[in-house]
């Protein structure tokens, strides 16, 4: 069996993100995960472009983790973008200035591909075969992926939300914490999102993403109606700085969280089963289908 050690890098709306990992027959170990915020969607100017400023800024973390994968003996370096780059204006300039200065090619990942690789990382890393279909939700920063499929990599059904818990945070939970009223607008918000959308019912599903991930440190590894009501009790009784220290978030984080849960909580109630929160998702499925070079 052949080990290869792989690296993949993850521009979202909220985060970037590197993952280096030990690949070989199908499985990954996990050397490194590390995330910094670099809040793209926070950004964007009127005309829907990233600054100068802000591409300087997102090169140069990618340039940080690149080298970092590299001293960890990374062969093979993939480098990702999803809903920030697709909604860009100037998403080939931003691309232009990561090759420019880390001489490696980012891809922007369309809707379906960032469902399925999300969906093949849930579903070969969540520790045994589905008796059905599979249902795996993918809360990012500007979008919110669900997929259904057969694991652990047959898609047969997907949406893409234009809801993420950035943007949803940023236009309606804007006190900390957040108001009911506030809360009720952004489950408007998430409603209208789904409207019309018919969601198949899959026999269990997997929450990924930095949301899910963090959810999974305030209630538990099983995210149902009781554990999101909970979970939201907690976080809309203390400020995001509070939260944050009390389970070892970063503050960031925290100020998105309670967005990131109605979403989460929408899914699992269109899937019409609980969410486990999961152990991969689109990093991991970007390594698992990377092919030798």
């Amino acid at each position: 069996m052949v080990s290869v050690r792989r690296a993949c890098i993850d521009i979202g709306s909220n985060t970037t993100r590197v993952l280096v990992a030990e690949c070989a027959d199908g499985q990954l170990r996990e050397v490194l995960q590390e995330r910094t915020f670099t809040h793209l969607r926070r950004s964007v100017t009127a005309d829907g472009a990233i600054p100068p400023e802000k591409i300087a800024e997102l090169a140069a973390v990618v340039e940080g983790q690149i080298r970092l994968a590299r001293e960890l003996g990374a062969a093979q370096i993939h480098v990702v973008a999803t809903a920030a780059l697709r909604q860009a204006a100037n998403a080939g300039e931003v691309c232009d200035a990561i090759r420019r200065r880390c001489e490696i090619e980012p891809v922007v990942l369309s809707e379906a591909e960032e469902g399925r690789l999300a969906f093949v990382g849930a579903a070969r890393t969540l520790g045994h075969r589905p008796s059905g279909r599979l249902g795996v939700v993918d809360v990012g920063g500007g979008s919110s992926e669900l997929v259904v499929g057969t694991a652990p990599d047959r898609v047969s059904w997907w949406t893409s939300l234009p809801v993420g818990s950035g943007a949803l945070a940023d236009r309606c939970l804007r006190s900390d914490p957040p108001s009911s009223e506030q809360l009720d607008d952004a489950r408007a918000r998430i409603a209208a999102a789904l409207a019309g959308v018919e969601v198949p019912h899959p026999s269990e599903a997997v929450a990924v993403g930095g949301s899910a991930a963090s959810l999974g440190r305030v209630v538990g590894p099983l995210l149902d109606a009781g554990a999101f009501s909970r979970s939201l009790g907690v976080l809309c009784a203390e400020r995001a700085r509070e939260i944050a220290h009390r389970w070892g978030l970063d503050q960031d984080r925290a100020r998105l969280l309670p967005a990131g849960l109605l979403i989460l909580e929408a899914a699992s109630r269109r899937f019409g089963v609980s969410l486990q929160v999961g152990h991969g998702g689109l990093r991991e499925g970007v390594l698992l289908e990377a092919r030798g070079e």
